[in-house]
């Protein structure tokens, strides 16, 4: 039987607990609150469930993640980057990326970023903790992606493009801030062709949770006394990179 969890305070089973079939469901109910969300992004579990549904949790396994020296910024993207026009930004317009992200896809009816979600990311969003990475062509907002930063590690979300490629630039900003500044992996969550295509990689769920341990340990996280309220989380300096103005220099479109 799958846990029911109370929404009184972050509270989840073990990941090992999670089902095989469907891959990672965890447990049910809890809340969306600013410290749940804190909690289980550390301990390797995501919300993920459709409208009219309880909260589901998830933690599968194996896990997609990709390493930032691993990304691939194959030529067509590095041409794209040299001559697409393009500017990047960050956390500039949040609320207009994850509502983007949020809109239904070529062939597909709905979506799972409901209203409920994008209210709670949005409060993680004021807090410091989610942010948006922004394309932008001729003043318009083409692509972007958006997801929570906790030390050195980028818990990725979704993303989405108006243009072509405008989602592989926010990733190819993305990665090259975290090799400058300390980054070491983003949490792709769950297996895609597309992701794997640009040099994501599964890892099993043991491994990434190990990873979570080393790199996010509990000591570094604060609780406030409002139950409400985000916990401090680690910093993660590698963002300034994307924040600065001059950051197209990040990008390296010469081979």
């Amino acid at each position: 039987m799958l846990p029911w969890l109370d929404s009184t305070s972050p509270c989840f089973p073990d990941v090992s607990m999670a089902l095989d079939s469907p891959d990672g469901l965890l447990a049910a109910g809890g809340a969306l609150t600013p410290p749940w969300l804190v909690s289980a992004y550390r301990q390797g579990i995501f919300p993920w469930f459709s409208e009219g549904d309880p909260i589901l949790w998830w933690s599968p396994n194996p896990r997609m993640v990709l390493y930032p020296e691993n990304f691939r910024q194959r030529r067509s993207l590095t041409k794209r980057l040299r001559n697409g026009g393009f500017s990047v930004t960050l956390d500039q317009c949040f609320e207009r990326v994850i509502l983007a992200c949020a809109a239904p896809r070529q062939g597909e009816a709905g979506t799972w970023i409901t209203d409920e979600m994008l209210s709670a990311y949005a409060h993680l969003h004021q807090a410091g903790i989610a942010h948006s990475i922004e394309v932008h062509r001729d003043n318009a907002l083409v692509g972007g992606l958006y997801g929570l930063a906790m030390g050195p590690i980028f818990f990725g979300e979704s993303m989405f493009s108006d243009q072509a490629d405008a989602s592989k630039v926010a990733l190819a900003y993305l990665t090259a801030a975290m090799r400058q500044g300390g980054g070491t992996l983003i949490d792709c969550q769950m297996y895609t062709p597309h992701l794997a295509h640009m040099g994501a990689e599964t890892i099993s769920r043991t491994s990434f949770i190990n990873y979570l341990e080393l790199c996010l340990p509990q000591r570094d996280f604060r609780s406030s006394a409002d139950h409400e309220e985000a916990p401090r989380v680690p910093s993660s300096a590698w963002l300034g990179a994307l924040a600065a103005p001059d950051n197209q220099g990040l990008i390296e479109t010469t081979h």
